[in-house]
């Protein structure tokens, strides 16, 4: 069953959700709760409800061996990182991280059916790479088996994200509620929830039946500009929906996910709107591999000057991330243009740093970034949907 594409998933999630509400402020009680709950909407994620029965058992089997195994390997590269760095050990982890979703993404090319493959693998991951990585940067130093288990499978965001970071999860997981703090996070994820409702089932069901898939069928440059509108809008309010639902559903258990989106066709440059879209991917990307690349490249000079570093870093960034998701070639196109976009605009940036005009907060500028950055944006889009190709 797939989470937020139906009604009936809903309804039985209340079964989860209700109790986490009123265990909220015994926080043992609460922890085990949100355990139990985690695991039993994982069963009615991939066994399923009247459906065949026999390839979602081998989801969930594949969901709790990749989160078993994901475990170990954690443990064994804190048990290593004890006596100190190891890159090596590290390399050796972050291999075994990627190995799943890279079997499952290219078993194919060697004539091989992967069978271990559950919707939502590669956003898990992204959280089990966070996890390597901050224990061998020392930032996390202790594993909780449960609390891993939770963070790793946590099923509100499991299948489409937010990615959460397991430090945040953590303040979270520890942090005691009283009866006005449940309230307030009950209140706020009921919200979110109702706002998911409206972008997914009312606006994009809209969007998509009047607009989108009739001029799918047109042909001309006026229909492919139409049709670039139609799925950026389309695809922002069907994902943004969908984190709504995630974000809402994970306040409703105590666990304040981050947001995926802050209004990102107002973005005034495409730095700005990769701060609004997508947020958690995109800042995932910066910090474990644009920050790490620049650190490295400076550090070990590898270019002859920073700007080089910056624009190499940006267009190896976006091309994982194109990457990522999918090997198709409109997937691959959209993340090299997006990293030309950032490299060129840090590159305008430091050429007119300090220039009144670009920075003028008078609105007749700003509408005229906006309305750039929007149809870049969209251009991107119409590249990523597939539909050019």
């Amino acid at each position: 069953m797939i989470p937020y594409a139906d009604f009936l998933y809903f309804g039985l999630s209340l079964y989860a959700l209700v109790p986490a509400l009123v265990v909220g402020r015994l926080r043992r009680v609460w922890r085990a709760w949100v355990v139990l709950a985690t695991l039993l909407m994982l069963a009615v994620q991939y066994l399923g409800i009247g459906q065949d029965i026999t390839w979602p058992v081998n989801g969930l089997v594949a969901v709790l061996a990749y989160a078993i195994t994901q475990g170990v390997v954690a443990a064994g590269l804190m048990r290593v990182r004890r006596r100190g760095p190891n890159r090596i050990a590290l390399l050796a982890a972050i291999f075994l991280g990627l190995a799943p979703l890279l079997a499952a993404k290219y078993a194919y090319l060697a004539g091989v059916e992967y069978p271990l493959v559950f919707v939502g693998l590669s956003y898990v991951t992204f959280r089990s790479l966070d996890v390597l990585l901050g224990i061998h940067d020392g930032v996390i130093t202790r594993l909780d088996p449960f609390r891993y288990l939770v963070f790793l499978l946590f099923f509100p965001s499991i299948s489409s994200g937010p990615i959460d970071r397991y430090r945040r999860f953590s303040e979270d997981w520890e942090r005691p509620r009283d009866l006005r703090q449940v309230l307030d996070d009950a209140d706020q994820g009921i919200h979110r929830i109702f706002t998911g409702f409206l972008y997914k089932f009312v606006l994009a069901a809209l969007i998509q039946q009047h607009w989108m898939d009739p001029v799918a069928a047109a042909e001309g440059i006026g229909a492919n500009i139409s049709y670039m509108y139609a799925y950026s809008l389309y695809l922002f309010f069907d994902f943004a929906g969908y984190s709504a639902f995630a974000v809402g559903f994970s306040l409703l258990l105590g666990i304040h996910t981050p947001e995926n989106f802050n209004r990102p066709f107002l973005a005034r440059d495409i730095r700005d709107f990769w701060n609004r879209w997508h947020m958690s991917l995109s800042f995932w990307f910066r910090d474990h591999i644009y920050n790490r690349f620049i650190f490295a490249a400076l550090k070990g000079r590898w270019f002859p000057n920073s700007q080089l570093a910056s624009t190499v870093g940006y267009v190896i960034t976006m091309a994982l991330m194109g990457v990522w998701h999918g090997t198709a070639l409109h997937f691959v196109v959209y993340g090299l243009y997006h990293g030309v976009l950032l490299a060129a605009t840090s590159a305008f940036d430091r050429r007119f740093k300090g220039n009144r005009l670009l920075n003028s907060p008078d609105w007749r500028w700003r509408s005229t970034s906006v309305f750039v950055t929007f149809h870049a944006v969209t251009f991107g889009l119409l590249i990523f949907s597939g539909h050019l190709f």
